[in-house]
């Protein structure tokens, strides 16, 4: 006969062992007949597992302590933990205040570190409400899932880095490296040289009061940007020309009706509040006479009976003079790279803009007069990315071959270019038979 005792103890035992024979079954099907969970790997089935398919939450017995003593001095308090009155941080506070520096103290027991807890049978997909995401983004850890594995962020999509362009530098950068005008009596050849923007300009007004044999040229080299360039292209030819009308007929005060041209010039770019500047050199032709203005390395080339007269001196650190009026107002003068600079900065003594070097660098031109006579043929106005590399009589030679025409101007940029220049090149060559 069996002993009662016996029996009780091996009825659980059996019905214990068949449940688990269960799971195990059950887990092994789905583990074959679900593609989309193949990825996962889950930890080996233990008691702890089985308990919590069952619904059996294991909880720890309170804790036998001396009334008045605490277990955990770095802790949240034995009533706290029993109560779980921690779910907040607001209320825990306003009730234990006294526990505002213990609570970083008790990792495992903080109360404000959250844990989302799920059966096995609900990881396993026992239950519909436990999703395929979920079981995927968890862990499983003594019979709790975790949800503290994070998915991979998605993919960041860096965009192309497209190159932004002023407005000014777009219509320039984005054409031909090298652009053509061909004028009634004048020819004019602008090359791109290494920079990132082209920085030369020019100017030409004809025509001046209706009078064919008045006109104004001008070629500009900037610096430091197009802003400069593009004021004194657009300001400085009509700003001469209203420092004349206001002299009216008074022909003895013509050069400083210019120079006050270019210091407004200077005075409203200036007022704008920008660093760059600009090297200028002008051509006033007025009453069968050559007004020539400059203030920086363009220059402005004669050619009489074929020989090259150069009618403008460039504004350079080189100079003696120059040198000793920079000196002279505290400045100084310095070599660098084989060149010398203002302040160890700009290699141009004069030019307009440059607020920085404002008080050594003058806007103020040289100015130069002559009458136009039978031999005087045509002028050669450039910046000086022509005359670094080519000679005033050399280029001369070169408009006497072509005859004046788009060729000559073409021919002197790409000598330049072939002698190792990378600045800009602008040439501008002007017939003088019209104006005599």
């Amino acid at each position: 006969m069996i002993d009662l005792t016996d029996f009780c103890w091996s009825c659980p035992l059996i019905s214990l062992f068949l449940h688990l024979l269960k799971v195990v079954a059950r887990s092994i099907s789905m583990a074959r007949s679900s593609n989309s969970l193949s990825s996962p790997t889950y930890p080996p089935f233990t008691w702890v597992h089985f308990f919590a398919s069952k619904g059996v939450v294991e909880e720890k017995p309170p804790l036998s302590v001396p009334e008045g003593s605490d277990p955990h001095p770095n802790s949240c308090t034995q009533k706290c933990r029993e109560e779980n009155s921690c779910n907040a941080k607001g209320s825990f506070l306003q009730e234990h205040p006294q526990e505002n520096s213990r609570l970083e103290g008790c990792p495992e027991e903080n109360p404000f570190k959250k844990e989302v807890v799920f059966t096995t049978r609900e990881f396993l997909g026992e239950e519909p409400e436990f999703s395929r995401e979920k079981r995927l983004n968890s862990l499983v850890v003594q019979g709790k899932v975790l949800s503290k594995v994070r998915k991979r962020p998605a993919r960041i999509v860096i965009p192309e880095a497209h190159e932004v362009l002023g407005f000014d530098e777009v219509e320039r950068d984005l054409g031909e490296k090298e652009f053509q005008v061909q004028g009634r009596s004048f020819s004019l050849v602008s090359k791109k040289g290494g920079r990132k923007v082209m920085e030369d300009g020019y100017s030409v007004i004809t025509d001046i009061s209706g009078d064919s044999r008045q006109a104004f040229f001008g070629v500009f080299d900037g610096h430091g940007g197009r802003a400069a360039v593009d004021h004194v292209t657009n300001k400085l030819g009509n700003n001469i020309l209203r420092a004349i009308e206001k002299i009216g007929k008074l022909e003895d005060k013509l050069e400083q009706a210019i120079k006050a041209g270019y210091l407004t010039t200077d005075e409203e770019f200036l007022s704008q509040g920008q660093s760059s500047g600009a090297c200028v050199a002008t051509v006033l032709l007025k009453d069968a006479e050559l007004h020539v203005a400059n203030a920086g390395d363009c220059r402005v080339v004669l050619s009489r009976s074929g020989i090259a007269i150069a009618l403008t001196s460039d504004h350079r650190v080189v100079r003696e003079d120059e040198r000793l009026r920079i000196e002279s107002k505290g400045g100084y003068v310095h070599c660098r790279n084989g060149i010398w600079r203002v302040q160890g900065s700009l290699a141009v003594s004069r030019a307009m803009g440059d607020v920085h070097l404002k008080e050594w660098v003058i806007s103020e031109p040289e100015t130069n007069k002559l009458p136009l006579t039978s031999d005087c043929e045509f002028l050669i106005v450039a910046s000086d990315g022509l005359w670094d590399k080519v000679t005033n009589q050399e280029a001369v030679d070169v408009v006497l071959r072509h005859k004046n025409s788009i060729e000559s101007c073409k021919m002197l940029a790409e000598i330049s270019s072939s002698r190792g220049n990378m600045d800009d090149i602008t040439v501008m060559v002007v017939d003088l038979q019209n104006f005599r």
